[in-house]
């Protein structure tokens, strides 16, 4: 989202009235100023989402949409129709099933310019008309669902299942922040809209990574990814996902339209987001003109997919053609060629992660793949290189799909005997592999000169311990140097000669990192165990640990019975967690990182308020009195985020002795405020009614 002035931006009055806490307000203000904030929401949500026309900053619009909580749960002020239902309700104990007001038919497909001819020569056959309109849109390689609206209001959701009943996904659906709440404008009294929920590319390559960080299974496709999500039992799990939506079809509705256009048309003026790339043609060679394009234009689109849907455009003439039991006689999907092509195996590897698990990648005869050269494509698992029966040598069909890691679909031709045989013994460290369920893990732990590489770089990351200076390559580099042996706490035994001695280091960036590893000495309990590494666990599951816990001795000899009594932890996790703990291994790594670093006890009980509701801190550098993890908790328990690298999203940089130049740098290209030292911070503060460390 972009800034906007005051005149543009819907909620701006005195701040020093309006922003004053929560609890300063009288019902009564209280109501009017979450009303004033609803409205204020919807509209940014349709300038971003339906006009891709942003008016305020994310930042700002975090701001607001936080402060609408605050009074809501405050007040008890929360409408059906607020945008905080967003974040998602209760948990369901299971989808239900919804019979559609109108039949979601499939639609009838071919891939070859005749196919499409054929269709328009049938359609102006039986209507006797050679003057056939017809709109052309994207076909989205996403979930079809019904989502409707009475009097304005969102009701319900349904998937598209058999074409006659589908599932209940009405929560689900609802956090889905381009799916309004409430319609704008002149909107009819009922509304039943077809729409395809999906994920965009960049969203999903980034839900991938982060799964892949947390030792989880990445996602295949954007489309498998939607689907799970919108089938969620807990809708708040949906919410953390990021699902988007377009509007293609009404279905029924108490407004009267004449043509599929005047739907595109007047769609985004009730708040509903349409594609941009739809268009109004003549005839069957400008479809076929319009598809090729679009072709072309695929690697550059932000979502998946497949070829083109092709409708007559006039209502009437659709209505005059009807339906066959299972598909619309007025539609035709004009699909692309699918991406994927056949090569060779030419050899198997396996890779090890940072969580120890093993997966086998085939290294391929290079071929193009929808326009771009793939070499090696992923096999999943032990069991699906089972189930495929794949070998060096064979012909593999290979897919592309969302971007992602390319993997092999099938076998097209055997060129082996049997399937690949899986190591029993990891290829790097030679440790025993164990299996649990389809997945490989090596039991090297950080002996694993693999798996200490990505333990070393994870500890020090944002998920982490948030130790700038300390990425990949400098991760690798210390270990090849022979700096970081078989325990992470060999970080801290790390002296400025040793650092001197290797390339790319000078004085500056060896006590940089020096401060940063000294800074991380008393990390708070919740950032130490997402930053160690067990399976399972990243920082909200390591949040709760600490919670729950207090200290680090009470998670370690934690049973499985009591970590299972803590919310979003069931059998498997807690399995997980105690397994890591009961690992002697992992018991020498950790008592000889406890030696070095003292993880803070997480208080039953700490002094919090809302007072930095909305704003985003980050820190760097040595602060006077605190350590990081002490100023990121106190930030936190007022209602700010704490995060570990600058974006446009952050609102202040604390600066402290010995200020990373990377933050420093890129708070000026954000134009971020930067609160250089102990008393700008405190000072900052103290304007704000908090209260810091003595």
């Amino acid at each position: 989202m972009t800034t906007a002035s005051a005149d543009e931006n819907p909620y701006v009055e005195d701040p020093e009235t309006d922003f004053r806490p929560v609890a300063e307000l009288s019902e009564t203000k209280a109501d009017a100023q979450a009303e004033q904030l609803r409205e204020a929401i919807r509209l940014h949500d349709y300038r971003y989402y339906v006009e891709n026309d942003p008016v305020i900053a994310d930042r700002t619009y975090d701001a607001l949409f936080t402060r609408l909580q605050d009074l809501e749960e405050t007040f008890d002020l929360r409408t059906p129709d607020s945008p905080t239902r967003r974040v998602g309700g209760e948990p369901l104990d299971e989808l239900g099933t919804v019979e559609h007001a109108e039949p979601m038919l499939s639609i009838d497909s071919g891939g070859d310019a005749e196919d499409v001819r054929e269709f328009d020569e049938r359609v102006r056959r039986e209507v006797g008309d050679d003057s056939v309109r017809y709109v052309c849109e994207p076909k989205f390689d996403g979930l079809s669902v019904e989502v409707v609206y009475e009097d304005g209001e969102y009701v319900q959701a349904a998937t598209r299942g058999d074409g006659y009943t589908g599932e209940d996904v009405t929560e689900n659906v609802r956090t889905i922040a381009s799916v309004p709440q409430r319609l704008r404008g002149d909107y009819p009294d009922r509304l039943v809209l077809r729409g395809e929920v999906h994920i965009p590319e960049e969203a999903f390559r980034r839900l991938n990574r982060e799964r892949v960080e947390r030792g989880e299974e990445p996602f295949a496709n954007p489309r498998n990814a939607a689907a799970g999500t919108l089938r969620q039992l807990d809708p708040a799990v949906t919410a953390g996902r990021p699902l988007d939506c377009f509007f293609f079809d009404v279905l029924d509705s108490s407004y009267d339209f004449e043509t599929h256009w005047e739907q595109h048309e007047t769609l985004p003026d009730w708040g509903l987001k349409v594609n941009d790339r739809s268009e109004r043609t003549d005839d069957v060679e400008e479809v076929i003109a319009y598809r090729n394009r679009l072709m072309d234009d695929r690697p550059d689109l932000d979502y998946e997919i497949d070829g083109v849907v092709v409708k007559v455009d006039d209502l009437a003439t659709c209505a005059e053609l009807g339906t066959t039991e299972r598909h619309y006689r007025w539609a035709f999907a004009y699909k692309f060629p699918a991406r994927s092509e056949v090569t060779t195996i030419t050899d198997i590897t396996v890779q090890v992660g940072r969580t120890g698990r093993l997966t086998p990648v085939a290294l391929l005869e290079p071929v193009d793949v929808g326009g771009v050269t793939v070499s090696r494509a992923s096999l999943h698992n032990p069991e699906e290189i089972a189930e495929m029966n794949v070998n060096v040598g064979d012909e593999v069909d290979v897919e592309r799909a969302g971007d992602v890691i390319p993997y092999v679909a099938e076998v097209v031709e055997k060129g082996s005997e049997g399937h690949y045989e899986f190591p029993d013994h990891c290829p790097v460290c030679d440790s025993a592999v164990e299996f649990d369920g389809p997945m490989a893990y090596c039991t090297g732990g950080l002996a694993c000169v693999a798996q200490l590489r990505r333990a070393v770089e994870y500890y020090a990351s944002d998920d982490g311990l948030d130790i700038e200076g300390l990425g990949g390559e400098r991760a690798d580099q210390l270990i090849d140097a022979g700096l970081i042996g078989d325990s992470l706490a060999d970080l801290y035994r790390i002296e400025r000669a040793d650092l001197l001695d290797l390339d790319g280091w000078g004085e500056t960036s060896a006590e940089n990192l020096l401060t940063e590893l000294a800074a991380s000495k008393h990390p708070q309990l919740r950032e130490f165990l997402s930053a160690i590494g067990i399976p399972k666990v990243g920082p909200a599951t390591a949040a709760d640990l600490a919670r729950a816990f207090g200290d680090i001795d009470a998670v370690r000899t934690a049973t499985r019975e009591e970590l299972e009594t803590i919310d979003g932890i069931g059998p498997k996790v807690a399995d997980q967690i105690a397994e890591f703990f009961e690992s002697e291994q992992n018991e020498r790594v950790i008592e000889d990182l406890l030696d070095a670093v003292g993880p803070l006890e997480t208080p039953s009980e700490t002094e919090t308020g809302d007072e930095l509701a909305g704003l985003t801190f980050v820190f760097t550098g040595s602060l006077s009195g605190y350590t990081r993890s002490d100023a990121q908790e106190l930030v936190e328990s007022h209602g700010a985020n704490a995060t570990g690298s600058v974006s446009g999203n952050t609102d202040y940089l604390v600066a402290g002795e010995r200020p990373g130049q990377t933050k420093l740098d890129d708070a000026e290209d954000e134009d971020v405020t930067v609160l250089d030292g102990r008393e700008a911070f405190e000072a900052f503060l103290e304007e704000r009614g908090v209260r810091y460390l003595d």
